[in-house]
């Protein structure tokens, strides 16, 4: 398996090197390396991408305002000259937090997290895979774990610290961020709110505001129209 890796980093060292660490990965491949955010946002937009690497304090557009605004976000390891943004990084789930100057060592340690973590993620998804090729997962609530099939979620609502999964027949409210949870979801569903992810499959309407699901109106923010809109006229 090859997994497809993006570099945005604004210094040509910086990039070099991650790029020569990377051919030292058979497993994986670069498909392009970015100068500014802006430059790779049609790459992460258009192709499947595992592993992103990216710088956070770069002109015009920081890579933490970058993230946070993309309707689709890859596993992302954040590169830094400055220790104070360990904290944002991680608010944003990110998956390492690497601090320039980059050794190897450091590097193939969080090189190690991103494929145990797709370990985990292909062992959960061979479980939850049905016959007919509807999956699920499961989520506790009440000391339960109580079975989701996705097919039946039509949407799913963040506030604070809990989200909403909004069924055809029933909501159920559990103790997660939608950040996590959307990770636990398969390609159908769309985040295009900071507050809601839903299912592409449910959509029965749009405009350039909002998606309908059924007589619910969903809001499209602000920072994922770009996005969204020409996805929504591919489906």
């Amino acid at each position: 398996m090859s997994y497809q890796c993006v570099i945005i980093d604004d210094e040509p060292l910086a990039r070099e090197l991650l790029e020569g660490y990377l051919q030292k990965l058979p497993d994986f491949e670069l498909v392009a390396s970015c100068s500014s955010a802006l430059d790779a946002t049609t790459v992460l937009s258009t192709g499947k991408v595992d592993l992103l690497f990216l710088d956070i304090e770069m002109p015009v557009l920081k890579g933490t305002d970058f993230f946070k605004n993309l309707v689709q976000q890859p596993q992302v390891i954040f590169t830094t000259a400055y220790r104070d943004y360990a904290v944002d990084g991680f608010e944003l789930n990110a998956l390492d937090y690497l601090l320039k100057p980059i050794f190897f060592e450091r590097f193939f340690s969080s090189i190690q997290k991103f494929l145990a973590l797709k370990r985990t993620s292909e062992r959960e998804g061979s479980k939850g895979l049905k016959t007919d090729n509807n999956q699920f997962l499961f989520v506790s609530k009440a000391k339960k774990q109580i079975k989701v099939v996705f097919d039946s979620v039509l949407y799913i609502e963040s506030f604070k610290d809990y989200i909403k999964i909004h069924l055809q027949e029933e909501t159920l409210t559990i103790k997660e961020s939608i950040s996590n949870f959307e990770k636990r979801l398969d390609k159908r569903f769309i985040r295009l709110h900071r507050s809601y992810i839903v299912n592409s499959e449910k959509i029965t309407a749009y405009t350039k505001n909002d998606v309908e699901i059924g007589r619910r109106e969903i809001p499209i923010g602000n920072n994922y129209k770009d996005n969204m809109l020409p996805f929504l006229k591919s489906i």
